[in-house]
C-alpha cells in the first residue's frame, strides 16, 4: 500500500488533511471517502490504481463543451466520495469501496490512453480528488506523454493539495451543487464554501473551467439561485467561463421527480443574462 500525502499524526490517530472533511482516523479505520485508511500508524492510500471504470468518451460528456470540442478522452474511474450526496448518479462506484479490484499502474493509465488514440485522460465518474495520489502520478506521466489531464470534480479539496494538482491539470468541471450553503449540509454532507474556493483556484491556476449545477426539483431549482451561481461566475471567474445546467434524475436515496425541460429553459434564459456559454445536459 501506498503511504498518502497529507496528513499527520496526533497521539494514537492521524489526521488526513487532503479535503475539508478533515478525518480523525484511528488504526484499521478509514476517512469518510472509504479509500484512506491507516495502516501501520501511517495514512495509506487504500484505492491507489484501482479502477473501477474505464471508457474511451466523447469530451463533450464531462461535460467539457469548450475545450477540444468533437475529441475523445480516456476516461477512468476509481471508488469512493468525499461527500454524500442523496442524488449522487453515480452511487454505486462513488459510496463504494471494493478493495479486490484490479490494481493498474501509472504507466498502464497513460498507455491504454495513447493506445486508444484519446487526447489523454479524464478522472471522472466518482470523485478524483481523493484518489489523489494516483491522479497526480497517472497526470505526471501524461503530461510527459503530451497528453492533456481532466478532472470531473467535486473540487471538495484543500488550498495546498489543490495548488500541487492543478499544475497538472489542462481542463476542469466543477460540479456546484448549489449556491446555498445549507443544502451542502443537509443534501451533500459538505460545505459550498470550499468549492467555490476551488473553482477560483482553478481558474487563477490558468487552467480551463466549466461548471455543472444539477438542477433538482423543489432544492435547488429557485430563480434566485440560479441568478445567485451566474452572478458568482461572473464575478468570480469570467462571462465566457461555461455553465452547464443538468437535468436531475431520481437515484440513490432521493425520489424526487426528475426535472422538467421548462425548469432548465428558464434557468438558461437567467443565466445567459450574465453568462456566455450556458448549455443544458440530459435532456
Amino acid at each position: 500500500m501506498r503511504v498518502a500525502n497529507y496528513w499527520e499524526r496526533n497521539g494514537d490517530t492521524v489526521e488526513c488533511l487532503l479535503c475539508p472533511t478533515g478525518c480523525i482516523i484511528s488504526e484499521g479505520g478509514s476517512g469518510f471517502c472509504k479509500v484512506r485508511g491507516v495502516r501501520e500508524g501511517e495514512l495509506k492510500a487504500l484505492g491507489y490504481g484501482k479502477v473501477s471504470s474505464a471508457h474511451l468518451d466523447p469530451i463533450e460528456k464531462k461535460p467539457l463543451n469548450d475545450f477540444f470540442p468533437g475529441s475523445m478522452i480516456y476516461s477512468i474511474g476509481g471508488w469512493g466520495c468525499n461527500l454524500s450526496c442523496a442524488f449522487c448518479q453515480n452511487w454505486s462506484i462513488s459510496q463504494e469501496f471494493h478493495d479486490e479490484s484490479r490494481v493498474y499502474e501509472p504507466a498502464d493509465i497513460v498507455d491504454e490512453a495513447k493506445a486508444s488514440g484519446s487526447i489523454g485522460i479524464a478522472y471522472t465518474y466518482n470523485e478524483p480528488l481523493i484518489s489523489f495520489e494516483f491522479v497526480r502520478d497517472c497526470a505526471q506521466l501524461a503530461r510527459s506523454a503530451g497528453l492533456v489531464n481532466v478532472l470531473v470534480t467535486n473540487g471538495y479539496i484543500n488550498t495546498e493539495p489543490a495548488s500541487e494538482l492543478l499544475s497538472l491539470v489542462d481542463a476542469l468541471n466543477i460540479d456546484i451543487k448549489s449556491m446555498d450553503p445549507e443544502f451542502y449540509k443537509t443534501h451533500c454532507g459538505g460545505e459550498l464554501n470550499p468549492v467555490l474556493d476551488f473553482a477560483v483556484q482553478a481558474n487563477a491556476a490558468g487552467c480551463h473551467v466549466e461548471i455543472t449545477n444539477l438542477v433538482i426539483p423543489g432544492l435547488n431549482d429557485s430563480d434566485d439561485l440560479f441568478v445567485s451561481l451566474a452572478d458568482w461566475i461572473y464575478d468570480n471567474l469570467g462571462a465566457e467561463v461555461p455553465l452547464h445546467l443538468s437535468a436531475y434524475h431520481p437515484q440513490y436515496k432521493m425520489v424526487v421527480n426528475r426535472t422538467p425541460p421548462e425548469t432548465l429553459l428558464n434557468a438558461r434564459d437567467l443565466c445567459e443574462q450574465r453568462l456566455k456559454h450556458v448549455y443544458l445536459g440530459n435532456v
